[in-house]
């Protein structure tokens, strides 16, 4: 190799020439995303959806917010008992969860608070040292209603595809609590109800079909048929000694 030739496929390095720049550890490990490799699955199940794929758009509720008179059982278990019907509802919902465990968990939350509030005006009345305490009490039963609530509520509106109704899922249940119980008991009922009423067609199985070999046939009208023992006593003869 020449190093004056004009057609040489080489290049000298010299010293002038700029150095490389550094390489910082980890820069060529980079995760690189292939599409072909890129799996879509449900947020519910995590079951594999396919690429044509599209998540259906968020649906009006059944029932409006206020039509408690819908349904007159949900509508006095809601006003009278509301720990009992949000169980009922989270039992639906969640088949895991039995509904005395959330019974409880709201009745502990939100009607223990309400019940320390009750409890501290009757028996020390209201006065600048009592109503810190009445103030505290109700506004923990508030918040643990908006929250603990409204979870099961986002919940519900995920699993059917629902829109909120009339507002935030936790705003409603701060503002709107029983009739938002009873809504919900609604929705869950009409969802069961149509899934309960889809038509299925019964198939018929086909009648099951004996298929026998033409060797078999062949053989069958070839043989000829046996003699019977009555004509070969038939044919004897006597002959005389």
């Amino acid at each position: 190799m020449a190093e004056g030739n004009a057609q040489s496929r080489y290049v000298r390095l010299t010293k002038e020439q700029a150095p490389v720049e550094d390489i910082t550890p980890g820069e060529l490990n980079q995760p690189i995303e292939v599409p072909q490799l890129i799996v879509h699955r449900c947020h519910e199940c995590g079951q594999t959806l396919p690429e044509s794929y599209q998540p259906p758009a968020d649906e009006d509720w059944t029932t409006g917010i206020c039509g408690c008179a819908d349904d007159t059982e949900s509508c006095l278990s809601g006003l009278f008992c509301p720990c009992v019907l949000f169980g009922r509802n989270v039992e639906t919902l969640r088949e895991d969860i039995p509904w005395t465990n959330a019974c409880v968990c709201h009745a502990i939350c939100v009607e223990g608070g309400m019940a320390v509030a009750a409890a501290t005006a009757l028996l020390h009345g209201i006065d600048p040292k009592t109503s810190f305490l009445i103030c505290e009490s109700l506004f923990f039963a508030w918040w643990m209603c908006g929250i603990y609530t409204g979870l099961f509520r986002q919940s519900l509106q995920k699993k059917y595809h629902l829109k909120n109704s009339p507002c935030d899922p936790c705003l409603v249940h701060c503002c709107m609590h029983s009739c938002a119980l009873c809504q919900e008991h609604r929705e869950m009922k009409n969802h069961l109800s149509d899934n309960a009423v889809m038509p299925t067609t019964a198939v018929d199985p086909p009648p099951i079909q004996q298929m026998s070999s033409s060797n078999e046939e062949k053989t069958d009208s070839a043989s000829p048929p046996e003699p019977s023992k009555d004509r070969e006593s038939n044919n004897l003869e006597l002959q005389p000694l």
